[in-house]
């Protein structure tokens, strides 16, 4: 017999706890790099992936080349600024309360995330209180249900969310950490994403993914020299520094198969983000290939994954390591429930990118074992913020290892000088 469900009240602000008064979405215009996207760099960064014009790299001038959704054009393989990777900037969420606080939160999506933001989400924030989260993050969730579920919509709405849980931590005097639950870490173990391995090494990360230079479209030449770049540095960095293999949405189920086996003996960690992110069956078809190849090596995907229906899906798919993106996916409320399926699953996770807040997931969160650090210096060769001029006193590692401070929320405060921010929209009247 169906059970119909109760009515509920709606939900009012908490009381004791301040109004939200103002929603504000930002775009900003550094003269430097300062974005929330690490793609938004010059052509000359090692993320951009140029070689020479034979093809070769010195780490100087040139890099190796990356592969990508979209190498498999002539016309947009050279490098990921031809193809408008960093068109869509930076958006950076504001949410003030009546006694003045300023939570921040950031995601990518530009003046078109900014829109959704002023116009639409807004709608479901002001004259609530930051402590009601999670009833805010369903409502913005439903709301956007026709136009959003995945990609921009989601980005919006994880700006929002860490602006939310931002806010809260300033008005309770908490860090974010400890609003899910305190430390579970002394400090944060990371690894390094970058083009220099050896140097990862000598400064003490605890292992180093490294992009893939050649895809399918590269025939077996291509596939070759993908065996022999991962041989070279494995021989550089020694038998027991991890490394991992990061494929960017490159591969087809059958190529990404091949070269798992054809890089056995390196033992690679693990292969990440080897096709494009809704092919479940293509990951239903790897997973099942890898996990019959000794070797050790995870299927690791989840960084272009959206909100926990997506991540359900790959977990059924067989995917050994999930890779949330908490300024993408949806945002810290979001990532919680996420990690709860992958621990009752018994499936690991590592956040992906996304600089202090995967830090901060990782403080909060016991099953994840470390988190990622982008090398954002042009030749990998020293520590920078991830975020570039974004903010004040990002915290770098040292030796490895992110310690984060008690400050209340993200203990972020934006670098208004450097990012000449403006407000394109304003949001929705009424």
């Amino acid at each position: 017999m169906y059970s119909h469900p109760m009515q509920i009240d709606a939900v009012a602000p908490q009381a004791g706890q301040p109004a939200i008064m103002e929603v504000r979405a930002l775009v900003s215009n550094p003269e430097i790099y300062g974005a929330s996207d690490v793609h938004d760099t010059p052509n000359s960064h090692w993320i951009a992936g140029c070689p020479g014009p034979d093809g070769k790299w010195d780490h100087v001038a040139t890099h190796p080349p990356i592969a990508n959704p979209m190498s498999i054009y002539p016309e947009y393989s050279g490098s990921r600024q031809s193809w408008g990777v960093a068109n869509v900037p930076s958006v950076i969420v504001e949410i003030e309360d009546e006694d003045g606080r300023v939570g921040i939160g950031v995601s990518t999506g530009g003046e078109a995330a900014a829109f959704l933001v002023e116009r639409h989400l807004s709608l479901f924030v002001k004259g609530q209180t930051a402590a009601n989260r999670c009833h805010i993050w369903e409502q913005m969730w439903r709301a956007s249900i026709h136009y959003g579920r995945k990609g921009l919509a989601i980005h919006a709405i994880s700006a929002i969310d860490i602006a939310l849980w931002d806010l809260y931590g300033r008005t309770v005097g908490a860090p974010v950490f400890d609003l899910m639950g305190g430390r579970t870490k002394s400090r944060v173990p990371v690894y390094a994403t970058t083009s220099r391995p050896d140097i990862a090494q000598d400064l003490g990360f605890h292992g180093a993914k490294v992009p893939l230079p050649y895809g399918p479209g590269n025939g077996a030449k291509g596939m070759s020299e993908n065996v022999a770049f991962i041989a070279d540095w494995r021989e550089k960095v020694g038998p027991d520094f991890p490394l991992m293999l990061d494929c960017y949405m490159s591969m087809s189920a059958n190529y990404a198969a091949e070269l798992a086996e054809r890089l056995r003996p390196f033992k690679l960690q693990w292969i990440e983000e080897p096709l494009m992110p809704d092919d479940y069956a293509g990951h239903a078809k790897l997973a099942g290939k890898m996990h019959a190849q000794a070797g050790g090596t995870a299927l690791a995907t989840g960084e272009h994954e959206y909100t926990r229906f997506g991540y359900a899906q790959l977990i059924e798919c067989g995917v050994d390591l999930l890779q949330p993106d908490v300024m993408w996916m949806g945002g810290p409320t979001e990532f919680l429930r996420v990690a709860a399926l992958a621990s009752s699953h018994s499936v690991d996770l590592v956040p992906h990118g996304c600089g202090v807040y995967g830090y901060y997931m990782a403080m909060a969160l016991g099953q994840v074992s470390m988190a990622e650090f982008m090398m954002m210096s042009e030749r990998a060769d020293r520590i920078e913020p991830n975020f570039g001029t974004m903010f004040l006193h990002e915290p770098l590692p040292e030796n490895g290892y992110i310690t984060l401070p008690d400050t209340p929320g993200f203990g972020l405060e934006l670098n208004r000088e450097a990012l000449h921010l403006r407000r394109p929209y304003k949001e929705l009247a009424g």
